[in-house]
């Protein structure tokens, strides 16, 4: 069920209602909630709900197991033998080996949806390149929507609970949280402890209270982001270059790939603009999950700013974990950097272009230490705050991205280099597609993240004065605005496939 349709705006009317409705009674409230973020799920394939259901399952008891565990008196010694025994561990290592079988099953579930195809391809062509003949038979498996977001929020459950940072919660505050439908298909990643104290105290929800403002802000502000601008660079000059880009020239490509970054950026934001925009409705908050990336000064910057939820995430139960940057070697650094971002490529999609974009930003990464610790080296900043270096640093940035886009987009190897060749040698060739809207809208796309967050607190306490009625008005004419503009029907979110 995608958000900007009329299936979704019945469906998240009558829950919208039934919501406050229950508010007042925590079990039936949990009851409907948990339903309906099922119904949602089941919109896409109804099969798919048991998978949902098995990964909650999954959750719910490996908490419940390592928590038992940690719990377990420190060490025992065995009274027969005296001071003279062996101390036995019973808490954490039974807690870590529960652990480790949820992981198994929880990345067991993604990786034979997700990966099966993906490396089974993998093995029948270094078979062929060898000459033999491999033993495979090839499925067709599906690939659930979600399933990369769910199965992290399940695994940053149990892991924080491993770790001593959160309780176990009651089997249907945990099956709420993770089918919760505001961030089921395409996130942000919530965490236990940002999302489950909310569940806890949902009957003290107040419909008074809902920051209504900054909900509307958002859920607008997303749809235009999604069904106006990038639509519309994607249908204009996005998928006509990446498709056949031997037809084009550099101009073209240039812009499509600038195109792509504004498209991707406004696909996802504002997916996650109006997944934030919703659960406000409901009573409920969901971390920020995009701070203008294309601002960012570093490509360390950018990670803090886009898909924030996942690069913490990534940051803190695998970066962290494998050392971080604390200790060690430069090349201990340099060596979990490069884990970090191949396997975040990787968890993006099944494919060696994802697994590439992921290592280029890891490069990009490393080289930006070394810079980094050169300068501290020598007694000058991190960072050089001079107007026309941060403007440099940007730009560069930006075009580093950019880069890291093509591989992103592109449908294989082939396509990549054919986009980054013609780009190079295509120069001096009629560029059609380089209209003045395209134009407009790439602009458009990157500057909005140049205007100060001030911006958008004063257009909301500007809407919040405003009376239902001019209130109502408002967001009408933005809604025809939107529909006008935008092309007929809504293309799938482009990370609904990871």
């Amino acid at each position: 069920m995608l958000f900007p349709t009329i299936d979704f705006a019945v469906f998240f009317g009558i829950v919208f209602v039934l919501n406050w409705l229950l508010a007042p009674f925590p079990r039936r409230w949990k009851l409907f909630i948990l339903l309906a973020s099922y119904v949602f799920y089941a919109w896409w394939d109804w099969r798919f709900i048991f998978l949902l259901a098995a990964s909650t399952v999954a959750t719910t008891l490996g908490g419940v197991l390592v928590h038992r565990a940690r719990s377990m008196p420190e060490p025992e010694r065995r009274p027969l033998l005296g001071r003279f025994a062996r101390p036995t561990l019973r808490g954490l290592p039974g807690a870590r080996l529960y652990l480790v079988a949820t992981i198994v099953v929880e990345l067991g579930l993604l990786g034979w949806f997700k990966y099966y195809g993906f490396l089974a391809v993998s093995v029948d062509n270094a078979f062929h390149h060898l000459g033999l003949s491999p033993p495979l038979e090839l499925l067709n498996i599906t690939l659930p929507v979600g399933i990369s977001f769910f199965t992290f929020m399940g695994l940053s459950y149990v892991i924080d609970i491993f770790r001593g940072k959160l309780e176990p919660s009651s089997p249907l505050d945990v099956a709420v949280f993770v089918a919760f439908f505001p961030h089921l298909d395409s996130g942000p990643i919530v965490r236990g402890a940002e999302l489950l104290p909310q569940i806890h105290r949902s009957h003290r929800r107040n419909p008074r209270h809902i920051d209504f403002p900054r909900a509307a802000y958002l859920i607008f502000g997303g749809l235009f982001k999604k069904i106006v601008l990038s639509s519309y660079v994607s249908s204009a000059i996005v998928d006509p270059v990446f498709g056949n880009p031997n037809l084009h020239s550099a101009p073209e490509i240039l812009f499509a790939i600038w195109g792509y970054a504004v498209q991707i950026y406004c696909d996802f934001s504002g997916y996650t603009d109006i997944a934030i925009g919703c659960a406000l409705l409901l009573g409920f908050r969901f971390p920020e999950n995009f701070n203008s990336p294309y601002t960012a000064r570093s490509l360390q910057d950018f990670w803090r700013r886009w898909n924030m939820t996942l690069s913490f995430w990534l940051r803190d139960y695998l970066y962290i974990p494998l050392g971080g940057s604390q200790g060690g070697s430069r090349w201990t650094l340099y060596r979990n950097l490069m884990i970090t971002m191949v396997l975040g490529g990787l968890w993006h999609g099944a494919a060696w272009t994802f697994v590439s974009w992921g290592a280029l930003h890891g490069i990009g990464q490393c080289v930006g230490h070394y810079r980094r610790q050169r300068r501290v080296a020598r007694g000058l900043p991190a960072a050089d705050d001079r107007p026309l270096a941060v403007a440099w640093q940007r730009f560069a940035t930006f075009q580093f991205v950019c880069l890291g886009w093509v591989f992103f987009r592109a449908t294989s190897f082939g396509n990549a280099w054919a986009i980054l060749e013609r780009l190079f040698t295509a120069w001096g060739q009629p560029a059609p597609l380089v209209r003045l809207p395209v134009l407009l809208a790439i602009a458009f796309g990157i500057g909005v993240q140049y205007v100060p967050r001030g911006f958008s607190a004063r257009v909301q306490e500007v809407f919040s004065r405003l009376g239902p009625v001019l209130q109502g008005t408002s967001l009408a004419a933005v809604l025809l605005v939107i529909t006008t503009m935008g092309p007929p029907g809504v293309a799938p979110f482009i990370y609904f496939r990871f």
